[in-house]
């Protein structure tokens, strides 16, 4: 009998549940290995103190039921080892009629836990399923919905599942049926599609703009048995799109209409914007310009570099912007557009630069209008200037004439007085000559001031340039200076004061010889062109700057010292060849000498 005993325990000991036996008086009569490492070893003691640390019965204990011969099976959670069990508890008869209990506690946390889970994945799946803000649907290969949620019922205006999943797919569906037969060629030749466009139908009937993203369904031989995956209304971003192409054409047609040069470029560049403005102003069509050119193309040399660092900077009207710099642009054919440029940097999202804008203005029209106005109020001013010179000379005259006469009678008084081999004789003529000059000088400023009026007559330039000439010739070879003559013979005659062209003849010649301060040559040259006479003097001195080719004519200006001109020799000769119909220019190479071509009409 031990031994039986002996080996049922063995037996008992072996089996992964926990095994106890409980007499009538909830004893601990047995437990097997198992028991014990779950509970403790607690034979001899109260079932309830072992398996629940309680003086009095568990609140879930069952026994009243078992000793009165039932046998239950239920699942019981046990606070103290923190387990979940399906218990057994079987009654039995002892040999002196009592009863007592056997139960088999078998571990099912486990279990237990991976359902909780599986139902919270269920329930989490249905309420994504439900509740996702796009369309899901489950439907099969021959065209019928299996389920939809009730975003995807709302998305399409259906008032219930039921009459949703009631519809034929292709007819009902699709807006265009043969979209279905391209969707299940896509979708089962890759076993998914994505963001495939599709317009579907409402309940009503209206279209509606769909992208899905789908999958292949299979059974389980590999058979497409249907398809599954999410609708996303489009109806807004189409709506969107629409806005922003909107707002983008109306953007460009601003842009385009501006009567302003508007241009923009990349970061490395390259021209992304150039609108008609642009196109009319500098001469190139966008369609050769966007993508195709470089904007420094448009800017003189290391221009478009200085831009670029003003606009980086906080100095020209705030960092990322310019202000109003004047520019000058070049034009296609090469010609240089003057204005004022306004512009800014581009930034993304995150505050990194992309692209910059400018704004031109061209101002080339009003700038000439200016300089014009300026170059006006100037010689308004030189008149001032002249009017006040005249009214002076006008006093001066008025008041040196009459002593200059007389001094120069005196003179001539003194000269009968002593005689032509006096050393005293040689400075009285030198002291008439002066006084003479300095008539001829007076008599020169009042001919500037108030010109008088020279009569005009037939006169030959050739005569008066060889007389003139010729009373220089030794005063020019002083100076190391040789004359040449080119006269054309055949040259005829033109209608002239003989005084002011021979005062026009001296300036030239004047000049000539102030140029060639180291010697050179002086060359004269008469020819006939277009019913004009005209006469060149040619020098091979210093040359003009070309910044003052434009002035020379001008009033007040010269490039002499103070104490050898006033500006006033050319300005004289310019008016009184004007006052004659004809013209004068100038043509010169700085360091190789001048030419002035004077023109007057020939008479015919």
């Amino acid at each position: 009998m031990d031994k039986a005993k002996q080996m049922l325990t063995a037996i008992l000991d072996t089996i992964e549940d926990g095994i106890y036996v409980v007499s009538r008086d909830y004893t601990i009569e047995f437990m097997n290995r198992s028991m014990m490492s779950l509970f403790g070893k607690g034979v001899g003691e109260k079932c309830h103190k072992v398996i629940n640390n309680s003086i009095v019965r568990c609140p879930w204990c069952r026994s009243d039921q078992v000793f009165r011969g039932e046998r239950l099976d239920w699942e019981l959670y046990v606070p103290k080892v923190d387990k979940t069990f399906a218990l057994t508890e079987i009654p039995f008869e002892n040999p002196d009629q009592t009863f007592s209990k056997l139960c088999i506690y078998k571990d099912v946390t486990s279990r237990k836990q991976r359902e909780a889970k599986l139902k919270a994945s269920l329930e989490e799946y249905q309420n994504l399923f439900e509740h996702v803000g796009v369309g899901v649907y489950i439907s099969t290969k021959e065209g019928r919905f299996v389920d939809a949620n009730q975003t995807f019922l709302d998305m399409l205006g259906y008032p219930s599942k039921e009459d949703f999943l009631k519809i034929n797919i292709i007819k009902d569906l699709y807006l265009f049926p043969e979209d279905r037969q391209i969707f299940q060629a896509m979708i089962e030749r890759d076993g998914k599609l994505t963001d495939y466009e599709v317009q579907f139908k409402r309940w009503d009937g209206s279209p509606i703009p769909i992208l899905l993203t789908s999958h292949v369904r299979y059974d389980h031989l590999g058979n497409v048995v249907g398809y599954e995956g999410i609708a996303v209304d489009q109806t807004q971003r189409y709506q969107m799109e629409r806005k922003i192409r909107e707002a983008k054409d109306f953007m460009d047609k601003i842009i385009q209409s501006t009567p302003n040069s508007i241009m923009a470029a990349d970061l490395k560049g390259n021209i992304i914007i150039w609108n008609r403005a642009a196109e009319v102003t500098l001469g190139y069509p966008a369609d050769e310009v966007i993508g195709k050119m470089h904007i420094t193309k448009v800017y003189p040399e290391n221009l478009a570099y200085d831009i670029m660092k003003m606009i980086r900077s906080t100095d020209h009207g705030g960092s990322g912007m310019l202000r109003s710099l004047p520019v000058v642009y070049v034009r296609r054919d090469g010609r240089s557009i003057e204005g004022s440029l306004s512009a800014a940097m581009i930034y993304d999202d995150d505050g990194n630069e992309v692209a910059t804008v400018g704004s031109f203005i061209d101002l080339t029209e009003r700038i000439e209008m200016e300089r014009a106005l300026r170059n006006t109020q100037e010689q308004l001013l030189n008149s001032e200037k002249l009017a006040a010179m005249g009214r002076l000379t006008s006093q001066i005259a008025h008041e040196l004439n009459n002593p200059l006469y007389g001094i120069m009678n005196t003179l001539e008084l003194l000269k009968s007085e002593v005689k032509p081999d006096n050393k005293r004789r040689k400075l009285l003529d030198m002291s008439l000559s002066e006084i003479v000059r300095l008539a001829d000088m007076l008599r020169k400023m009042l001919s500037f001031s108030k010109p008088e009026q020279e009569i005009k007559k037939p006169v030959d330039l050739n005569v008066i340039a060889d007389e003139i000439l010729l009373l220089h010739e030794k005063q020019l070879q002083e100076h190391s200076i040789k004359i040449k003559t080119e006269f054309y013979k055949e040259l005829g005659q033109v209608h002239a004061s003989t005084n002011q062209l021979r005062q026009i003849f001296l300036n030239m010649i004047s000049n000539a010889r102030d140029a060639m301060s180291d010697g050179g040559t002086l060359t004269v040259r008469t020819f006939a062109e277009n019913g004009f006479a005209k006469i060149q003097f040619i020098d091979t001195g210093v040359g003009i700057r070309k910044e003052n080719i434009d002035k020379i004519f001008d009033s007040f200006f010269t490039t002499k010292a103070s104490v050898k001109g006033v500006g006033l020799g050319l300005s004289v000769c310019y008016g009184f060849i004007k006052d004659h119909g004809g013209d004068i220019q100038v043509q010169s190479v700085l360091g190789e000498g001048a030419t002035f071509t004077i023109s007057l009409p020939l008479i015919i």
